[in-house]
């Protein structure tokens, strides 16, 4: 039995106060990113939903100086994201399903749903068992009481192996059925073989809306996020790439980042194939001891492999840096993946 910790989360701090207070700075210097794939940026809006393809506009400034970003997806799915976190909810006749209850941002939450229904929270989905995605959860049942809190069976047992703190789900999606059902909506469940980001991770189809709900995998129009958002290697994460990319979505919520496409798929496969070349080669030309300055000192051979993965991760990123590196979180996010993936391929051959 693993033992649970009971902290307050440091990010939640930093969101609630740093960036409040960064953001008059934020607004006046910050310059965005370019996209990765030529996006046509749109206007925020509640109203008017977006055309496949379309992005909302200055999204890291919005994060840094709104209190929420919100955004009419499709004619009943909408785009919520908080200082960088980002989610979707659906308004039904009697009710809104909301997925995932974003750590630290019910209240805001609540607040964007008020602002396109009268209608309370009626359903929560668990995407997945990390806490930063669902945490918010128990603020949101108290305020919308019955509320029906769904999750698969991997994530209730992930949830019970762990010991977790969390309110558990009240309905539980089999691992056999697929798919669950809020009013006339269905949503189908593909969950992931590869267990790259979580042991529980799956992709939700929201049936006959055109959007899929992929939290953490890609996030839309950045390069992959530090330590691929969280994953525990990079053994498997290509194959969660390739197997959401090959369910019926044409808008993609992928928790972080901007609203998605097709063509943020092909600018990951992109990316990773180059990563890959890019640490290949640093492997094969960064010597061994790279990164010591003096072996004679150590009482440890500990620090070779590590230094010298994180020569080859660095010199992968100076290969990469003349194509991607004005892309969104470049300098702060490569290094540790092209380590990951350097370990990935010291490991397997």
């Amino acid at each position: 039995m693993f033992r649970t910790l009971t902290y307050t989360s440091t990010f939640a701090i930093a969101a609630a106060v740093g960036l409040s207070l960064a953001a008059p700075v934020i607004a006046q210097q910050v310059e965005e990113a370019p996209s990765t794939v030529n996006a046509t940026y749109v206007s925020e809006s509640a109203t008017r939903a977006l055309a496949p393809g379309e992005k909302i506009e200055n999204l890291y400034i919005k994060n840094a100086t709104q209190d929420y970003i919100l955004q009419r997806m499709t004619d009943r799915v909408y785009f919520f994201q908080r200082q960088f976190y980002g989610t979707i909810f659906y308004v039904g006749d009697e009710g809104v399903l909301l997925f995932d209850a974003l750590e630290g941002r019910a209240q805001a939450i609540e607040a964007a749903i008020d602002e396109v229904t009268d209608l309370p929270v009626t359903a929560i989905l668990y995407s997945h068992n990390h806490a930063d995605h669902i945490a918010g959860a128990a603020a949101l049942i108290e305020a919308n009481p019955g509320v029906r809190v769904i999750a698969t069976q991997a994530t209730v047992d992930l949830m019970d192996r762990l010991g977790s703190g969390l309110p558990r789900p009240t309905e539980v999606i089999a691992s056999d059925a697929g798919s669950f059902t809020f009013e006339d909506l269905t949503v189908r469940v593909a969950a992931f073989d590869a267990e790259a980001h979580a042991h529980d991770h799956a992709a939700y189809v929201l049936e006959g809306t055109g959007v899929v709900h992929v939290p953490d995998v890609i996030n839309p129009d950045q390069p992959p996020f530090w330590s691929f958002a969280g994953a525990e290697g990079y053994l498997g994460y290509r194959d969660l790439i390739d197997q959401f990319d090959a369910l019926d979505w044409e808008y993609l919520s992928g928790g972080h980042g901007n609203v998605g496409s097709r063509a943020d798929v092909a600018f990951y496969r992109d990316f990773l194939d180059d990563l890959e070349a890019a640490v290949g080669e640093a492997l094969g030309s960064v010597p061994w001891g790279a990164g010591i300055e003096d072996p004679a000192s150590l009482n440890a051979h500990t620090a070779f492999l590590s230094n010298w993965i994180a020569e080859v991760g660095q010199r992968a990123t100076e290969t990469l840096r003349p194509k991607y590196g004005a892309f969104y979180g470049f300098d702060y996010a490569t290094p540790k993946n092209a380590e990951m993936v350097a370990m990935y391929l010291f490991s397997y051959r």
